[in-house]
């Protein structure tokens, strides 16, 4: 089992550096206004590459960049705005500063007015919030003339409560000329309830996210029936992070206020916002299941980008069997933190873990209170679990130029207005090129010149990376996926639209083709009840409820100060396990807390601050357990099998490590319940004949096994619709139920999500394929392209290329073929499917306790 590293170091290196201001800019046409606050008075707008230098200049710093990316300015294309918007509506504009759009804001808006849903899918800081924003704001106008004054309306959808806030902030200073013509509001779980009623009345342009949609608008639609009828657009940003099962749930969710929007008599127009990637017109036409138009041909200008990839030098600490380790990441990013604040470089610090950012932020603030006392306030941690007070609180200081330096999640990745950043720091790479990019472009968001620097955590993934810059800048970004077809996804939200409104034979095609099978299945479990020609939930509960379109599994624990009883936050259920058990350091805005008890009954952990000298790492063991085989193939000697499965994850201790060096003070046991995920897998088996003909002796097996797995994983997308988020899997070279070698490949949500039963039925095609692209790859002994993961949570380790492509060989020797698969399959599937629905769907079935996997921590590898 692999470990988190922890700070090594971390008072150790650089002096402070002292700073001459160096300014400089990027001749450019110029759309966006600048609400870039004066420069800091330590420095003035340096260029980025003057910047690295900096960064570089310390002792042995130099050597850690392996690799710098010029990205060189670009002129940007202008064009007017379609003589349908409103005069009003461009004066407003031009008041902002934006005298004339880019040619792509204009292409946008004349499809909107068109009536043609878009997908506006271009950079970072292109301007994409103003290709709809105008064509919205000119028709509210046109709605605010109507006898009842809100004649049309809008929708804006968001993935977090974050990127809500800061748009209805910006969709406010920009209708400020307007008058009351405009009325925005955000509608969340944070919205105080005697606002409500306003908003369902009044507003008509209303920020909300997904699941209020899901949970809370749609199924009160009689309340919001003046809204969806004269809803005329639905805004849909940073439509890429709509993916995976989580994709799949949004997906059918929008088709539901699709038909009670038609119920009203509305037709909306989707406008969607995308950060570049694959297709985005067939990621945006699954979404929305309608016609989209793409527009990506990205007009606006950009300044200049430096990117350097960043290697942490090794430290005189040593790892298992005596290996060395480098120093981490997370020390690494704080320094650079610190050193760029010091410069007066406005910059954010990525961190993929919530206690990653707590430490950066810390660190950092240390550091700066041997420089100055006045610049430790100026540095910040960001992440989810805030308070709702916090994070606004937080967001105005890092909008309004108050904050230097910010160490965030990928709570901060989306398009928030940050504009005025000059750097950013990501300490280890956050698992796609997508995302990679879209946190890169949080920097020169003003058209400014930016620096991106990729700090590599210590595992081969990064590594790899840091040498192999082609890998990064060579390639395109990764494709959308979502399945809305996915009977797991699909039967829930068929039982929340018939509560909503009952379903007839005229909402099949809205639904998807996987509909009409479906329906006798919840008809079986007695969820949906057929009467005449429609179909009526059932049940007392509310549908709605039937799934978490998140899949976050149980309520966050709320974190309490014991001795003031103050809530200082929330974690997730999922990782509550090993982020805040009995004796866990956590860290919040800075300070730190001993937890002194948790109760997952309550969901309540006790925590009382302190100054430990060390940090805290739980510990865990995973397990899978074959429930029930619904049904198996022979491959030669070996076996393809699916059916059940149950995953058991067990924190069973926590060490104490230093923080300074990392140092290990001891372990601790702890007696926590194993959380269990009851699920569906797709798994295969070798024998020891198969073994010696693939000439895999024990030293190696676990290796091939675990290369295997790996890349069957990332392979799999191709066969079955999904995201590699979603899917989890485990190798092992003796299984106590099926005693032999055997690899799983699971579904990462409760019940399953259809992905293994899919890799069961093309798993012919699919695993030829995985072992086409171990084969295939350049690489000698195994890199992120083949047979390492992202995720893996043993540090990529065993692994071994070449056995894992014999290993494959000989179990495609006995392959059967893929159409005798089917056929086995059907008939070991008609039996159950029925029941199974019923079982998964039924509020009052039981069952083990769900432990979906932690959003922060994605099932893998």
């Amino acid at each position: 089992m692999a470990f988190n590293h922890l700070p090594a170091g971390v008072h150790d290196a650089l002096a402070p550096l002292s700073v001459t201001p160096v300014t400089h800019s990027v001749p450019m046409a110029k759309n966006h206004r600048s609400d870039r606050p004066p420069t800091d008075t330590r420095s003035g707008t340096a260029a980025p590459g003057d910047v690295l230098d900096r960064l570089a200049s310390g002792p042995s710093r130099a050597s850690r960049i392996t690799h710098t990316e010029h990205l060189p300015p670009r002129a940007g294309r202008h064009a007017v705005w379609p003589d349908r918007i409103r005069a009003e509506v461009i004066a407003a504009v031009q008041a902002a500063g934006i005298e004339h759009p880019w040619a792509h804001q204009a292409r946008a808006a004349e499809h909107a007015l068109d009536g043609d849903s878009v997908v506006v899918a271009t950079g970072t800081a292109s301007g994409k919030s103003l290709s709809y924003l105008v064509p919205v704001l000119s028709t509210l106008l046109d709605g605010a003339e109507a006898p009842n004054g809100r004649g049309a309306t809008a929708l804006y959808l968001a993935p977090t409560k974050a990127l809500a806030a800061d748009q209805c902030r910006s969709v406010k200073e920009l209708s400020q000329p307007l008058g009351h013509s405009v009325r925005a509001a955000v509608h969340d779980g944070d919205t105080p309830f005697e606002e409500r009623e306003w908003i369902r009345q009044y507003a008509n342009y209303v920020l909300t996210n997904p699941d209020m949609l899901h949970r809370g608008i749609l199924p009160s639609h009689p309340r919001w029936s003046s809204f969806l009828k004269a809803l005329k657009y639905v805004v849909i940003d940073e439509c890429h992070t709509y993916r995976g099962v989580f994709g799949s749930h949004v997906a059918q969710v929008l088709r539901r206020l699709r038909r009670l929007c038609a119920r009203y008599g509305a037709s909306p127009v989707f406008l969607l916002a995308s950060a570049t990637a694959a297709e985005p017109a067939v990621a945006a036409r699954r979404l929305t299941g309608l016609p989209v138009v793409e527009v990506a041909d990205d007009a606006s200008p950009r300044g200049e980008l430096v990117f350097a990839l960043w290697e942490p030098p090794l430290t005189e600490l040593h790892g298992e069997k005596g290996a060395p380790v480098r120093r981490t990441a997370t020390a690494e990013a704080a320094d650079l933190l610190t050193d760029l604040t010091v410069q007066g470089v406005r910059s954010v610090a990525f961190v993929r873990s919530r206690r990653g950012a707590e430490l950066i932020s810390v660190i950092a603030k240390e550091r700066l209170a041997e420089v100055d006392r006045a610049l430790p306030p100026r540095v910040a941690a960001y992440r989810g679990g805030y308070l709702p007070e916090e994070r606004r609180a937080l967001e105005r200081a890092l909008h309004s130029g108050e904050l230097l330096g910010l160490a965030a999640t990928n709570a901060l990745e989306l398009g928030m207005d940050v504009s005025g950043l000059d750097a950013v720091v990501i300490a280890g790479y956050p698992g796609t090129r997508a995302s990679l990019w879209q946190q890169a472009g949080r920097a020169g968001r003003s058209g400014q010149g930016a620096l991106a620097v990729l700090v590599a955590r210590d595992d081969p993934l990064d590594t790899f990376l840091v040498h192999h810059p082609e890998a990064l800048f060579d390639r395109p970004v990764e494709s959308t996926v979502l399945d809305p077809d996915n009977p797991y996804v699909l039967a829930p939200h068929l039982c929340a639209a018939a509560e909503e409104l009952p379903l007839t034979e005229d909402d099949l095609a809205l639904f998807g083709p996987t509909t009409e099978e479906l329906l006798p299945q919840l008809e079986a479990a007695k969820l949906l009840r057929r009467r005449t020609r429609a179909w009526h939930w059932t049940r007392r509960e509310r549908a709605a409820d039937l799934t978490d379109i998140r899949g976050e599994g149980g309520r966050p624990v709320q974190v309490v100060e014991a001795g003031t009883g103050r809530l200082l936050g929330t974690v997730d259920a999922g990782a509550a396990h090993t982020s805040v058990h009995e004796g866990a350091v956590h860290l919040h805005q800075g300070r730190t807390y001993v937890v002194r008890s948790l109760d997952l009954e309550d969901s309540v952990a006790l925590v009382e601050q302190a100054s430990p000298s060390y940090t805290t790492v739980a510990r865990d063991t995973t397990s899978v357990s074959v429930l029930e085989t619904d049904t198996e193939i022979p491959w030669g000697d070996g076996r393809l099998c699916f059916g059940s499965v149950e995953v058991t994850n067990q924190v069973v201790s926590y060490l104490r490590r230093r923080v300074i060096t990392g140092e290990v003070l001891g372990e601790t046991k702890l007696d926590l319940p194993p959380r269990t995920l009851r699920t569906r897998a797709v798994w295969w088996t070798v024998t020891e004949d198969q073994l010696d003909r693939a000439r895999i002796n024990p030293e190696i097996l676990g290796g091939a096994l675990h290369a295997a797995e790996h890349a069957s994983i990332g392979m799999l997308p191709l066969f079955a619709t999904c995201d590699r988020w979603d899917i989890g899997g485990v190798s092992i070279p003796l299984h106590p139920d099926t005693l032999l070698p055997t690899v799983f490949v699971y579904d990462g949500h409760p019940g399953g999500a259809g992905f293994a039963e899919r890799a069961f039925h093309t798993a012919r095609s699919w695993l030829t394929a995985t072992r086409q692209a171990i084969a295939s790859c350049e690489c000698e002994a195994g890199c992120p392209s083949c047979i390492q993961s992202p995720k893996c949570g043993n540090g990529n380790d065993p692994l071994h290329k070449r056995g894992a492509v014999r290993l494959l060989d000989v179990l495609l020797e006995g392959a059967g073929e893929e159409k005798a698969v089917e056929e086995t399959a059907e008939k070991a599937s008609e039996a159950g499917a029925s029941e199974r629905a019923g079982d998964r769907l039924s509020p009052s079935a039981e069952g083990p306790a769900e432990a979906a996997p932690d959003p922060q921590v994605p099932p893998g590898p």
